[in-house]
């Protein structure tokens, strides 16, 4: 607290030191003219009717609002402009509260079907890239996951991991909210149909919660416009599969969303609900051996066999916002869903066992490994928020959210006798039960100072969760260490921070920075350990952004900001889980988070056809989590979550939009980055050396064509590049989609077919190899998932549903699932 008090004075005092006598003050509120949303960062240039020259200028901020300040007494026009709308003169301004100002959007904007205007697709501002939901076709009736893969650093990989710019670790939140949760698990449970737009805060500043080593994904989803009644329904049907792979069941796909918004006077009330089976066919082809160098043996263990997913969710979500006064708002929101996912790998093993310096055969068996991973998840949590807008501008805002859910699940794995595969030779069942408390209180307040906003808060953070894990072999085995794989877990994580940021505006300058000091307390209890595994950690988060306005087209921006990458509950879980046959999997209860320095350098250009941006960055991660491989018996490699020294990752993204006719447009992003990761570490207790670098990229891209007013076609890919990893590299992925779809009744029902992992036996489509090596091992597997994909999509719309929907997400279970 001796920190945190000086820090607030000194920032304060910055902002009053900004401010002076004034004469005359202009203010406004800027809003979308068809949507009735307000308008951010658009510019407000006052010029002196007298000579033309610009006198002063503002940008509007989250809410619309803006205020020019410390202007002579004069005769003015104000120039209100912002991209993909019409610039808005007012003329013979003398000084006052102008009111609500209404922005129409561009007529090159404007959309041939219909006369519903068309937003901008992407958008570069200050410390965020913003990017439209609807720009990506193949996405529609599909998850979050479908929208946000084809965004320039974000790419996805045949396992479903997540990267932004190349780290898997980021943070989402959900119309401004945090969420702690998996991301994966997230964004699958979220209907793409109901997302507006997606921020990408690459270098988020001190009001954000410092969580995630790549930067901020913020979900904004979709409510009604006006004082009306709108209605969303989506539905979505799978096709018959187009390819066997001998899988065990066929797969299921179908699913729907409906969302539900009114809007009348004081009351803005929305709903919906989600229903989605999304299975998936595949094959695994793996090679693996280990060496005991002890008895001078090589152990090869090759497989092969169905690699498939049955998957399920379903949730239902309300949210209610009431304006008492145009100074006073409550809301609520609540969700409650559950998830469940079976994954199943059939494989068939060939075991062999020879002299490492001959290569003598001593001993081959063949086996048949039938292994069932279930994960289920049930999500339960509510908030509550209330907003008060001071007379001078400034508002205080306070929230609370608690969350309550159940994790369960467990592997079947069942390694039999072959080819008589009734002979079952070991029964292994690993079940476990992991339920989590949350809970999340904030206050924060923003005031006007001098030209921009001083914003500070303070916020309080809790969750815990138990753990409760067997392990059960039949028959009995005389495994050493068998008490080591049961137990239970109690983790606790407390984490109390304040902050304190100014941002504004001088001229062409946009500028934003502050700082954040976090206290946190993490407390892991195991049943076999009587000394807790306690941590404790004090640190300091600055950041700090700036954007120039070069020209009306050229604009430059740099930012920095520190981030913590947080060790999840499962990463701290110590007790073995048998993955498969040849695997185990554990964290580690001292495990430390990362912390991470992002720095970015970028410039943006916006012309008639459209936009193009280029943003160099860097990190510079310590303590990186990795997942470490290590032999545990001649047949079974044991993979720990462990901090693996040091790592660099310096790269180049891009991302293009345009228009060359009217009929078609083509989006494309691309990220290329180097990544490096060093130290001299221990495993379990074992010295392993950690060094690996290489060059990596991503692309994707996608273009649409116009044929008719009522007919439209979509190409897209997404290419992912082999990439480093601690012990190894991850190869190519490539996955191209193609979507036609079909207008009607004036554009409230559109019809779509999607061709999703477009194959046609020549592209290598939907499959991945992972590799991974040591001095003592060496693994390659090859996961091959299903291509030619056909489904149905029918959207019907009922009004507009647009803007923001306040609906919670889950806010700490999702990332344990």
């Amino acid at each position: 607290m001796k920190l945190i008090c000086p820090l607030f004075v000194f920032i304060c005092l910055i902002g009053i030191t900004l401010t002076h006598a004034q004469t005359l003050s202009i203010k406004g509120r800027i809003i979308d003219a068809k949507s009735q949303s307000p308008v951010e960062y658009a510019s407000a240039a006052l010029f002196s009717i007298r000579d033309s020259s610009l006198v002063a200028g503002s940008v509007s901020d989250a809410n619309g609002n803006f205020e020019i300040k410390k202007v002579p007494q004069g005769k003015y026009q104000l120039r209100i402009a912002f991209l993909g709308y019409e610039t808005r003169i007012i003329k013979d301004i003398s000084g006052s509260d102008l009111g609500v100002i209404q922005l129409s959007p561009s007529t090159s904007m404007l959309s041939e079907v219909g006369v519903t205007g068309t937003k901008i697709a992407n958008l570069n501002k200050i410390d965020k890239q913003q990017y439209e939901a609807g720009q990506f076709e193949a996405a529609k009736g599909g998850s979050a996951i479908d929208v946000i893969k084809n965004l320039p650093s974000v790419s996805v990989n045949s396992q479903g991991d997540i990267t932004m710019r190349g780290a898997t670790g980021f943070m989402v939140l959900l119309n401004g909210k945090p969420v702690l949760a998996d991301v994966q698990t997230v964004l699958s449970q979220l209907p793409a149909n109901a997302i507006d737009h997606v921020e990408l805060i690459t270098a988020p500043s001190a009001k954000y919660d410092p969580d995630g080593r790549g930067g901020i994904i913020n979900i904004i989803m979709k409510r009604g416009m006006g004082d009306n009644f709108s209605l969303s329904i989506n539905t979505q049907g799978g096709l018959p599969a187009t390819i066997d792979y001998d899988n065990l069941e066929k797969p299921k796909r179908f699913g729907g969303d409906m969302t539900i918004a009114f809007k009348k006077g004081k009351w803005d009330v929305s709903a919906g609900g989600n229903y989605t089976r999304n299975d998936n066919e595949g094959y695994r082809e793996g090679d693996v051996y280990t060496k005991n160098f002890d008895k001078n043996t090589i152990t090869r263990f090759p497989s092969n066999g169905e690699r498939s997913f049955d998957r399920y969710n379903y949730a239902g979500r309300a949210s209610v916002s009431f304006a008492a006064d145009p100074k006073n708002i409550i809301s609520a929101g609540f969700y409650s869903g559950k998830r469940y996912q079976e994954r199943r790998a059939d494989l068939l093993y060939h075991n062999t066992t020879s002299d490492l310096t001959t290569g003598e055969l001593i001993n081959s068996a063949n086996y048949f490994n039938s292994n069932l991973q279930r994960k289920e998840g049930t999500f339960n949590l509510g908030n509550l928020d209330f907003t008060h807008t001071f007379g001078n501008k400034s508002t205080l805002s306070a929230g609370l959210q608690y969350e309550h859910d159940n994790l369960y699940g467990g592997t079947l794995n069942r390694n039999l006798q072959f080819p008589n595969t009734k002979d079952t030779i070991q029964f292994v069942d690993n079940p476990y039960r992991r339920p989590i408390s949350a809970f999340r209180a904030k206050v924060d307040h923003s005031t006007p100072i001098g030209t921009g906003q001083l914003e500070s808060g303070l916020q309080y953070r809790y969750d815990t969760q138990d753990g409760t894990f067997d392990y059960n072999v039949t028959p009995a085995t005389d495994q050493p260490d068998l008490e080591k794989f049961r137990g239970t877990t109690h983790a606790v994580n407390k984490i109390y921070s304040v902050y304190s940021q100014y941002k504004g505006r001088q001229g062409a300058l946009e500028y934003n920075g502050g700082l954040r000091y976090e206290y946190a307390e993490r407390t892991v209890r195991l049943s076999y350990d009587d000394h807790p595994h306690l941590l404790n950690l004090s640190n300091l988060f600055p950041s700090a952004n700036v954007l120039y306005h070069f020209s009306k087209s050229w604009s430059g921006k740099a930012g920095y900001s520190k981030r913590i990458q947080r060790t999840s509950n499962l990463e701290l879980n110590p007790i073995p889980e048998r993955e498969h046959s040849e695997t185990l999997e554990e964290g580690d209860p001292d495990l430390l988070p990362e912390f991470v320095d992002l720095a970015e350098l970028g410039m943006n250009y916006t012309f008639d056809k459209g936009s193009f941006f280029g943003t160099l960055y860097y990190q510079q991660i310590k303590n990186p989590i990795q997942r470490l491989n290590s032999v545990y018996a001649d047949t079974i490699l044991n993979r720990v979550y462990t901090n693996a020294g040091t790592a660099k990752l310096f790269g180049l993204e891009a991302g293009l939009n345009v228009t060359p006719v009217k009929w078609w447009t083509l989006y494309l992003g691309a990220n290329l980055y180097n990544y490096r990761v060093y130290g001299n570490i221990h495993i379990l207790d074992e010295p392993v050396t950690i060094s690996n670098q290489r060059w990596a990229y991503s692309i994707n891209g996608n273009t649409s064509f116009q044929l008719d007013k009522t007919w439209n076609i979509q190409l897209s890919a997404n290419y992912l590049s082999k990439r480093p990893t601690g012990q190894g590299q991850d190869g190519s992925f490539l996955v191209p989609n193609t979507t036609i779809r079909k207008s009607l009744m004036n554009g409230r029902l559109k019809v779509a077919l999607l061709w999703q992992n477009m194959n046609m036996g020549i592209l290598g489509a939907n499959k991945q190899r992972i590799t991974t090596y040591g001095p003592a091992f060496f693994t390659t597997t090859n996961y091959i998932s299903e291509t030619d994909v056909l489904m149905i999509n029918v959207g019907f719309s009922l009004n507009r549903i647009v803007s923001k929907l306040k609906l919670p997400v889950s806010e700490t279970g999702e990332r344990e699932f």
